[in-house]
């Protein structure tokens, strides 16, 4: 059993950080994430800002989250020295304070990059601001604690902040130990050489020269405050990031053929193919690349254009080398597997990137039993008193429609109003009688959160699907009823069963005797919120009526095997894809008495403004009895 952790994620902010990372890096397929410590990881793809940002108040959350992405996408991407940091990383190893030392250098390299930062965007300056006034009160109150716990080393960490990000020239440190402040007065003037840092290689000489100093006196800091900006540094090659991404590898082979120069025309003739719309004086702009990893190397001239003629061969080869084969030709066949395998690429997350190892089973539902059609007659009874006032609203509305005239119209019976002939150009001076109805063109399916935690529940959340059923039984309109939840205890690696139990499809939503099927729907295990949604969405989306509606009842978060962090985000977005589609989608929260801040806020985050909250699941009918009146009418 996966428990949800309580921590609510803002959506939307979320899809900001995302679009920024993307953006201000150029890597499209570079994702965002919360982890420990800000940081980027050009192996997964992956830029993370910390999660220490969580607790924080909102005004300052923003600035820290977004100023964590700035770091990384445009300082550390671009601006840190890969190489400096391989060899401090390995000098380190050899130091009594490990720890220590790579905080010390990331809060270095992050103060220089900062300032190259907020000197190409100055717009970044206030939320820079903003993340060093949050630092400044948590290292005074880190501060604080460290002396009071005995923490040498983490107290001369947290002086070191302080004394670089004051504000005057001699700060006061209320309560210091006299041993730190000494010892903060002896590498002071090391630590101001930061501010005067070009490179990151005078980052890493400042920063050991600091750990050299006091290796003799302390022992290792117990806090972690920051990590390293680059993950996996020692798997690079180039200076930086950037040109990491932008390498060209050397051919795998060195094979070379000698050409015959008397035999290899070419015309010495300079062919210029320069213009003003194609310079490309910046590495960031668009530009055709080709790269040959395998092929034979020539002695034809490259430097000099010549003239082509049919029978010109191609001499270098991509990816691989060509010869004469007395076996049969599949190349045709590979490149027929080669096209199904990017297909297959493209569709394996066709339900989202978190839902890649999910699996859709279906249950179908079996014949309603005696007790289950006792069961649903009486809930039939407890509803009818809804069902009949709906009923009568929407048959009245339906009746009115019928029976109004439809006024102000280009052709029909002649008004008695007809002053418009003589002050409009083009009067509507008739009206026509006996307008028909539209038909109630719509279609709805009813998603139910068979977790665990509907337990207690689900009996009450019954009543509304009648209530749900029987209205648009009625109305002839055609619904779905499904369950949904994910056995836990049948999830393997790659391999994530979800269940959806079919009580009411489309087709059959109308039969008379299949209402007690409703009775067979019981809490399960997980429930993997994004992926149902989408395939509710897909069914949905290939429906020809005009109006078409997905109502969710869930009583939590989104719960199942590694889907702790990212379903809420990952729901949120299957919402808004199936909302792009044109399908109405709305949440009802199913609470276990008042509905507090926290529930409330985290269905904004996933339904925004269209959601509605049951702060006690006995009266369900009469909150989700309004919701089907305003659905209704909005589609007569």
């Amino acid at each position: 059993m996966y428990r949800f952790h309580h921590s609510t994620v803002d959506t939307n902010l979320f899809r900001q950080l995302q679009d920024l990372a993307t953006v201000l890096s150029g890597i499209p397929e570079l994702t965002f994430a919360y982890s420990f410590g800000t940081y980027m990881d050009l192996v997964e793809r992956q830029v993370t800002a910390s999660k220490a940002w969580d607790t924080v108040k909102p005004e300052y959350q923003e600035a820290g989250l977004k100023t964590d992405v700035y770091l990384r996408t445009i300082g550390s991407l671009y601006c840190t020295d890969v190489k400096a940091i391989q060899d401090f990383v390995e000098t380190i190893q050899e130091s009594s304070l490990p720890k220590f030392a790579g905080q010390l250098f990331t809060l270095f390299e992050d103060i220089r990059l900062e300032e190259i930062i907020k000197q190409e965007r100055p717009g970044t300056k206030e939320l820079f601001a903003k993340r060093k006034s949050y630092y400044q009160h948590k290292f005074s109150n880190e501060r604080m604690a460290h002396v009071t716990r005995g923490l040498p080393l983490d107290e001369l960490f947290c002086l070191i902040y302080l004394n670089l990000q004051s504000d005057r020239p001699e700060p006061d440190f209320p309560r210091a130990l006299s041993a730190q402040l000494e010892q903060l007065k002896q590498i002071r003037s090391f630590i101001y050489e930061v501010f005067e840092a070009k490179s990151t290689y005078d980052i890493t000489r400042t920063s050991l020269a600091i750990v050299q100093q006091l290796a003799a006196n302390y022992t290792d800091m117990i806090h972690d405050y920051f990590v390293l900006p680059i993950q996996h540094v020692e798997m690079f090659t180039k200076n930086t990031l950037f040109d990491e991404l932008t390498r060209t590898d050397e051919l795998a082979n060195d094979d070379k053929e000698r050409l015959d120069e008397d035999k290899n025309e070419y015309i010495d003739e300079t062919f210029s193919t320069w213009h003003r719309e194609n310079e490309n004086s910046d590495r960031k702009q668009t530009f055709l690349q080709f790269e040959l990893e395998v092929g034979t190397k020539t002695n034809m001239k490259g430097k000099d254009a010549r003239e082509t003629e049919d029978g010109d061969q191609a001499m270098g080869t991509i990816q691989g080398a060509s010869g004469q084969t007395k076996n049969k030709d599949y190349s045709d066949l590979e490149a027929l597997d080669k096209q199904e395998n990017k297909k297959g690429r493209r569709s394996e997350n066709l339900y989202g990137e978190e839902n890649k190892d999910a699996v859709k089973l279906i249950k179908l539902s079996e014949p309603p039993t005696e007790k289950d059609i006792a069961l649903y007659n009486e809930y039939e009874k407890d509803i009818e008193p809804y069902k009949r006032k709906l009923a009568t609203v929407l048959k009245k509305t339906i009746e009115h429609k019928q029976n109004a005239p439809r006024k102000d119209v280009m052709a029909g019976r002649l008004s008695r109003k007809l002053l418009p002939v003589v002050l409009d150009e083009k009067p509507r001076i008739f009206y026509k009688k006996n307008q028909t109805s539209k038909e109630l063109d719509a279609v709805f399916t009813l998603l139910v959160d068979c977790s665990a935690s509907m337990q207690g529940k689900m009996d009450e959340t019954k009543r509304g699907i009648v209530l749900f059923h029987e209205v648009l039984k009625a109305f002839h309109i055609p619904h779905s009823i499904v369950g949904f939840w994910e056995d836990a205890m049948e999830v393997k690696e790659h391999y994530q069963p979800n269940y959806f139990h079919v009580i009411h499809s489309f087709s059959d939503s109308f039969y008379e005797q299949h209402g007690p099927k409703i009775m067979q729907l019981e809490p399960q295990e997980d429930n993997r919120d994004g992926f149902s949604i989408r395939v509710a969405t897909e069914k949905l989306a290939i429906r020809r009526e005009k109006h078409r509606f997905l109502l969710i009842f869930s009583d939590g978060e989104p719960a199942a095997a590694n889907y702790t962090q990212n379903g809420i985000i990952d729901t949120n977005l299957a919402v808004i894809e199936a909302r792009k589609q044109g399908i109405e989608v709305i949440g009802i929260f199913l609470a276990n008495g008042e509905v507090d801040e926290t529930e409330e806020q985290f269905m904004k985050n996933i339904y925004g403004r269209k959601q509605v909250l049951v702060p006690n699941v006995a009266e369900f009918p009469e909150h989700f009895s309004p919701l089907m009146k305003k659905l209704l009418l909005k589609v007569l």
